[in-house]
């Protein structure tokens, strides 16, 4: 049997596994839980991020944005892994339950609020059911509510488990409650150095109960160790007795306030007397709010589930009003660890600018307020302006592995981020922001690549030794895709400048002007000078034609996209599962929007089913991988759907709609709540 074939056949098993119990707009239901074959999914509110674990009551993993350190691999920073705070045991008399004693065991996601549902049997005795919330108007807290519905006569005894990981050190332990006579506020509280001292790391955790005050179970602490304590109680149940309470937790570092101990646990007395219903509530107003942009695909219900799925995941790792960005796999893990690259400005950022503006502006900030580590960048390699990292850590510095050549060489990154900051702008039309945030920034990549670019003999402009988009293709002279983008942002350095009313910069002009960029002799563009038909790893030269306008005439496109499919290399026999997920989705978009529909469906499912793995159905990097949640080929995938079926184009007139058919079985497809004025786009 093929790879290909293979792949079919595992991904049809795979979407009826989830399909079943599900509504297929809102949930999506895990039922034959492998741990062998699991890969959790995330609830997360743009600041701490939980995954989900096959072990019933337990997170894999809890991360939180901005805390970085040096440890593990490369010798560069990574973002930490945090308290284990969201951990349960429970004993029904004097019994724990594990995976071996339970039945009926699924896991629920509830994507319109984030919410994320275990419910199991053990036994005849009791039937579970948790559910967990990263708070969304609450960026450091969770919420765990646990409801357990006795079918005999039974004791229980729950525990809520606080543990850190090895990587922390230092580990100190607290415990003590706050008595006041309208409410007992248990505290239990750990509290821990960074690898290398950098960072304080502080978790908190309460239990709200619903009993009247002094009606409350008697609470037990333990200590295990200095990695792990617990606080637990025990309660006896009638058959037929539903017995429901809640555990609140915060979780904080000095990345983000001076003193963590102290505010994670007034973070959490202030979540355990918000009370149980009102931060429900609040978060589901705030996820409300967020689906006010949405996408509603009529006539395919599995094409619904993959929007909205890509959509939360998006949603999920980034909020607004702050300077964070998305690294490639979001809040899901440890994945590239941590790091800030061209996955976001150019796959991730263009969904959420389309969907909501405010929170792109927040991804924006993020690299605004870095211009001085891009400066020293730029200086420390010689060139003028800013020069942004491959990989940017918390401080914007390099933190590419020095094993790795995209560091010092994958220099379109810069040109990157000064299109998505033009991008903003004609989406918005915010000249205040054009005027304190876009055009310095822009002019100082504008000031780079008139830096970088070499005037050759030919009187041309060049850029000598990058390493290409397609990453196989390293220390190569004039890549299209740099020199695309280079060409694009000089021009909106000076748009900028004239928008504002002032003068062009004729450097810029010129330089623009100049740059060169191969053609074959048949018309297909070279990928870079001397490119001679080598295998990509992903489209280089198609994204002069979308997300840029460096090549606009569609036989041109056309010609580019059929030598370019024939050379990807998930095309090539026995090399399926070497591109990403967001090399099909550009093919995609362009093949959609010259007019070829099937080709372009059949692309948009290569966007994403391939790469989807048990029991959520959470998107790996390439087709057969084991690595999500892969945000990046979330926004790729919903590029598909925005810019493809959906037609809509980001211009100097802000967000227009092209002309553009759905596929066949499609009855409409409605694009809700976009831009500023929150618009609604409809094809049918």
């Amino acid at each position: 049997m093929n790879i290909t074939k293979s792949l079919l056949l595992f991904c049809t098993a795979l979407s009826s596994s989830w399909l079943q119990a599900q509504d297929p707009g809102w949930t999506i239901t895990a039922q034959d839980i492998n741990p062998n074959r699991y890969y959790g999914v995330s609830v997360a509110n743009g600041m701490i991020g939980i995954v989900s674990s096959a072990t019933p009551l337990k997170v894999n993993d809890v991360v939180l944005n901005g805390t970085f350190d040096s440890y593990g691999r490369g010798r560069v920073s990574n973002i930490l892994k945090v308290f284990d705070f969201a951990n349960m045991d429970l004993e029904v008399d004097g019994q724990r339950v594990d995976r071996t004693g339970i039945q009926h065991y699924q896991q629920e996601l509830d994507m319109k609020h984030a919410t994320l549902t275990t419910s199991f049997t053990f036994g005849n005795k009791v039937v579970v059911k948790e559910s967990i919330r990263a708070l969304r108007h609450l960026p450091h807290t969770a919420l765990i509510d646990v409801e357990i519905q006795a079918k005999a006569d039974v004791e229980i005894t729950p525990h809520s488990v606080l543990s850190s990981p090895d990587l922390l050190r230092d580990v100190e332990n607290f415990y003590h409650t706050i008595d006041r006579p309208h409410s007992l506020i248990p505290l239990m509280t750990s509290v821990a150095k960074s690898p290398t001292g950098k960072h304080l790391v502080a978790a908190s955790n309460s239990i709200i109960f619903n009993e009247p005050r002094g009606k409350e179970p008697a609470l037990i602490h333990e200590e295990w160790d200095s990695g792990l304590h617990r606080l637990k109680f025990s309660k006896k149940l009638k058959a037929g007795e539903t017995y429901r309470f809640s555990i609140v937790g915060s979780v904080i570092s000095t990345e983000h306030t001076p003193d963590p101990h102290n505010e994670a646990e007034r973070l959490t007395i202030f979540a355990a007397l918000e009370r149980r219903d009102r931060l429900v509530q609040r978060h589901n107003e705030a996820w409300d709010k967020l689906w006010e942009s949405d996408i509603i695909i009529e006539g395919d219900p599995e094409a619904q589930r993959a929007a909205r799925f890509s959509l939360y995941h998006l949603y999920s790792f980034c909020r607004e009003g702050q300077a964070y960005s998305l690294s490639p796999m979001g809040l899901s893990g440890l994945g590239y660890n941590g790091h800030v690259f061209w996955d976001t400005e150019i796959w991730m950022y263009p969904p959420v600018l389309l969907m909501h503006p405010e929170i792109a502006k927040s991804l924006l900030e993020y690299r605004f307020e870095r211009m001085d580590a891009a400066r020293q960048n730029a200086k420390s390699h010689g060139y003028q302006g800013v020069m942004f990292p491959w990989e940017s850590d918390d401080k914007g510095q390099e933190a590419t592995p020095v094993w790795a050549l995209t560091g010092p060489f994958q220099h379109h990154i810069t040109g990157d981020v000064g299109f998505a900051f033009w991008k903003y702008y004609q989406v918005t039309q915010d000249k205040a922001w054009l005027k304190d945030r876009g055009y310095p920034l822009l002019k100082e990549v504008a000031d780079f690549w008139v830096s970088r670019a070499e005037k050759g003999k030919d009187g041309k402009y060049h850029i000598i030794n990058v390493v290409c988009a397609d990453e196989w293709a390293e220390n190569v002279d004039d890549n299209a895709y740099t020199n695309g983008m280079a060409r694009e942002v000089l021009s909106f350095a000076n748009q900028a400048a004239r928008e504002l009313g002032f003068p062009e910069n004729s450097r810029w002009k010129e330089v623009a002007e100049g740059l060169v960029i191969y053609k074959f002799p048949d018309g297909v563009t070279k990928e870079y000078a001397t490119y001679n038909g080598e295998i990509i790893k992903q489209g280089d030269v198609n994204l002069l034609a979308y997300p840029m306008k460096q090549v606009t005439d569609p036989k041109d496109i056309k010609k580019d996209l059929d030598y370019y499919w024939k050379v990807l290399a998930d095309n090539q026999p026995g090399r399926k599962g070497q591109s990403p997920a967001m090399a099909h989705g550009i093919f995609s978009i362009l093949y959609n929007r010259l007019g070829e529909t099937d080709k372009a469906y059949e692309l948009y499912m290569d966007s994403y089913k391939p790469n989807e793995v048990p029991p959520f159905g959470v998107l790996a990097e390439t087709a057969g991988g084991t690595n999500p949640y892969f945000a990046t080929g979330a926004g790729g995938y919903l590029q598909t759907l925005l810019a493809g079926f959906g037609g809509l184009d980001i211009t100097d007139k802000g967000i227009i709609q092209l002309k553009t058919r759905l596929p066949k079985h499609w009855k409409s497809l409605t694009l809700k709540g976009i831009g500023v004025d929150k618009k609604t786009y409809v094809v049918k």
